[in-house]
């Protein structure tokens, strides 16, 4: 089963469209494969038909399940590289080691197991248009050898002297500010100004509620198809549910409950007791953004009734490392409720590699907690 796009397409080939039937903006305009009508999208619309028409390196901001990946794909897709090759890099998914080799390429005998030379995703992206996604989970190290390829456009392969210069253009993604991780200390500021050429905001689904019913109406189509069903009637209620929710997976999060609605629907209608505890309200409250507002008192002292650390004294030397641990548990806690205890997508919401959740969700015991 061919599984749609975030936005709502597997469809590759990307275009600009103008609408012409119901909209009443003098220039309004979509891009096929993506569903939303919304003036957030059409901002971004907008942005990507301009920034299409020149080479310059592209960087997309926006959370996870958002749909970089198809705005990336549409700039490539209507540029006039579209002949060339679109080659996708996720950074965050391997080491910096692996991903210097994946990158740039390697050759023969240049690390244990390169047994033959191989050709990088720049090279193989020549004339065409590299993406690379999670551009900030990179290192400092590695960025210095991605500043020499976007200013002078070349680079050598892992154990070679060779310089092979190349023709590619680059959209990076980030699901972070990159300029507070520049203020961080984490991300250089030279790589930094040379990707933010042109930045596009993708904005988050509870910045364009308007686009859900269209987006509920075509997944429920897709997966009609795909299991032979015929869930057709939606309970005006569930909407209003899904309007009032704050989606912290975005797209990608309606996407999934869209599906098990067809999959566990009785008859041919879509009601709320198809959808999750999360979305209804219940006591698994929707993941909240990240602000800089301090935990009040209350917040604080629930948790710490929790964790068990009610009748911790001040003069407890460990105080401080279990205030710590007990927030950060009850936080990884809630985060894998609300995520269906899926940890790509907790690591995704929580900012941090998988195998770093991985890790913590073992340390603080997480993994013997039922349904965490």
């Amino acid at each position: 089963m061919a599984t749609p796009e975030p936005f709502g397409s597997s469809d590759t080939s990307s275009g600009f469209n103008d609408r012409t039937s119901a909209d009443t903006s003098p220039e309004s305009f979509s891009i096929d494969g993506i569903i939303g009508t919304s003036s957030a999208m059409q901002k971004v619309y907008r942005l990507t038909q301009q920034v299409a028409k020149s080479d310059a390196s592209v960087l997309l901001l926006g959370e996870t399940g958002t749909g970089k990946e198809l705005i990336a794909n549409a700039i490539h897709h209507i540029s006039n590289r579209q002949q060339g090759p679109f080659v996708k890099v996720n950074c965050g998914a391997l080491s910096e080691n692996l991903l210097e080799s994946e990158l740039f390429g390697h050759v023969k005998g240049s690390f244990t197991g390169a047994v033959s030379n191989r050709t990088g995703r720049f090279e193989a992206a020549h004339s065409g248009t590299i993406f690379l996604d999670e551009i900030n989970s990179t290192t400092l190290q590695l960025q210095v050898k991605l500043l020499r390829v976007l200013q002078e456009r070349e680079f050598e392969r892992v154990g070679d002297t060779q310089t092979i210069s190349i023709d590619t253009r680059v959209i990076a993604a980030s699901n972070r500010d990159l300029r507070d991780e520049v203020n961080e200390g984490r991300f250089r500021e030279d790589v930094y100004w040379r990707l933010n050429v042109v930045p596009i905001k993708i904005p988050p689904l509870r910045e364009r509620r308007e686009d859900i019913p269209e987006l509920v109406t075509f997944f429920l189509n897709h997966y009609n198809e795909a299991y032979d069903r015929y869930v057709v009637h939606i309970s005006p209620d569930v909407f209003d549910a899904l309007q009032q929710y704050h989606w912290p997976g975005n797209v990608r999060e309606l996407q999934n409950y869209v599906e098990r609605a067809v999959v566990m629907a009785a008859g041919d209608e879509f009601t709320m007791a198809l959808l999750p505890p999360s979305v209804l309200g219940s006591e698994v409250q929707p993941i909240q953004p990240r602000t800089n507002q301090p935990l009040e008192l209350k917040d604080l002292h629930a948790i710490l009734v929790k964790q068990g650390l009610r009748d911790l004294g001040l003069a407890d030397g460990n105080l401080h490392t279990k205030l710590v641990e007990g927030l950060e548990r009850e936080l990884i806690h809630q985060v894998l409720i609300a995520c269906g205890g899926t940890q790509t997508k907790a690591a995704a919401t929580l900012g941090i590699n998988r195998n770093t959740l991985h890790k913590k969700i073992k340390e603080l015991g997480l993994d013997n907690d039922e349904g965490s």
